[in-house]
């Protein structure tokens, strides 16, 4: 399969600037670059579809460059519903050594970073040699600002997409670079850029936009919507990684085989009819996970991330070791406790029970477990010396229910 058809299967492609590119795309040798801004330290999961376009069109023959914005990052992408808050240029210098070295690490390719070429840029010349090429009318038309004008944009985020646009004007003279690939949200920052280039120097430049990934209510991954799925393992656990792509939306998993994963169109069909025939398996959600571990982490990390889960699930907790515990309750809210509590003063306190009384006859009854064993005796006390490390103790209740407890010092 060609790559063009390959990534409209996988439904990676949104919108594209011309027909001529898809004949581009399938005979290779183009310069490309995707980027994103370093407004954290880490990349997440929305990231990792982007930037997975890279690897595949280098596969394809096509050459990729990876841009982390160290220089727009200090201006702000406009969001559509508010102005993002200005972050320090230390925070950015920092946020973009991370983000660098986890590229690099994670895909082999080359980092940019804009701020070597803005930096130096005077307003006078910026407003001369830039803003001269772009009308007022032809900005305010772009989506992301239209809806911003009722509510207000101020003029640092008006002036984003000259940015982006001068990025890609600086890529295309130095580097050849004649190719800019995104999401979807980046449409008229894109265009902006092959406008510019097209006026300034009276060349063609091309882009295409693939869909943000998203849950099925629309909204897409990323740090600001909801707990963010971290390409960090120091920040997201594999087990945690491994959790959510098992607990994926079923109608949404095809979607994410396709965006997130290299297995091919027979593989992921197979896998569609067991997710339609046989949901109960979760083959797909699995696959998907060991997948995206597997390529992020290693095969350790991802068989690590299993054991915790059937552990948990039906396995005895002293087999695991103390970093994979912690890892498996790293969503459990802990709550700390004294040592020498009784076990059903506990139970009451984490919310296991209601009352004394259903947590005397939860222990009677042979329901609760600590850290592994089973108490039948209603004057237990959960001590300090008999946590894991010393430091984390866990209940279970009935056959799934866990609580974590640390202890004060």
């Amino acid at each position: 399969m060609k790559i063009y058809d390959e990534l409209k299967w996988r439904g990676l492609i949104k919108d594209i600037s011309s027909p001529e590119l898809e004949e581009k795309l399938n005979n290779g040798g183009m310069t490309f670059y995707i980027g994103t801004d370093p407004t954290g330290d880490s990349l997440h999961i929305g990231h990792f579809s982007s930037f997975l376009i890279s690897k595949r069109l280098k596969e394809a023959g096509h050459n990729p460059i990876l841009l982390v914005g160290g220089g727009t990052a200090l201006i702000g992408d406009p969001k559509p519903d508010s102005e993002r808050p200005i972050i320090s240029k230390e925070e950015v210098a920092h946020n973009f050594a991370c983000l660098k070295k986890q590229a690099e690490d994670i895909f082999g390719f080359e980092v940019v970073n804009n701020y070597d070429w803005i930096k130096d840029i005077y307003a006078i010349d910026f407003l001369r040699d830039y803003g001269k090429y772009f009308n007022i009318n032809y900005m305010l038309n772009k989506d992301i600002v239209k809806r911003r004008l009722d509510d207000g944009i101020t003029y640092t985020e008006f002036s984003y997409m000259l940015l982006q646009a001068l990025d890609f004007l600086h890529l295309y003279e130095t580097r050849n670079c004649v190719m800019q690939v995104a999401g979807q949200d980046q449409w008229g920052n894109i265009t902006a850029g092959i406008e510019l280039i097209r006026k300034k120097l009276n060349k063609e430049a091309y882009a295409f936009t693939m869909p943000l990934l998203t849950r099925s209510d629309g909204v897409k991954f990323g740090k600001s919507n909801g707990k963010a799925i971290w390409l960090d393992i120091n920040k997201t656990s594999a087990y945690e990684m491994y959790q959510f792509f098992v607990n994926s939306e079923d109608d949404k998993v095809i979607d994410y085989l396709k965006f997130l994963t290299f297995l091919s169109k027979e593989e992921i069909e197979k896998l569609e009819y067991s997710n339609n025939n046989e949901p109960h398996l979760r083959l797909a959600h699995k696959a998907l996970a060991r997948e995206v571990i597997t390529f992020l982490h290693g095969e350790k990390a991802y068989e690590s991330a299993v054991k915790i889960a059937e552990t948990f699930f039906k396995g005895d907790i002293r087999d695991l070791t103390y970093e994979e515990l912690k890892q498996g309750v790293s969503d459990l809210e802990k709550t700390e406790i004294e040592s020498g509590l009784t076990l059903i003063d506990a139970l009451v306190q984490v919310g296991a029970c209601k009352s004394k009384r259903e947590a005397r006859d939860l222990i009677s009854g042979s329901s609760i477990s600590v850290n592994g064993e089973k108490v039948t005796d209603i004057e237990f006390k959960l001590n300090k010396e008999d946590a894991f490390n010393k430091e984390l103790s866990i209940i279970k209740k009935g056959k799934k229910f866990y609580f974590a407890l640390s202890f004060k010092d």
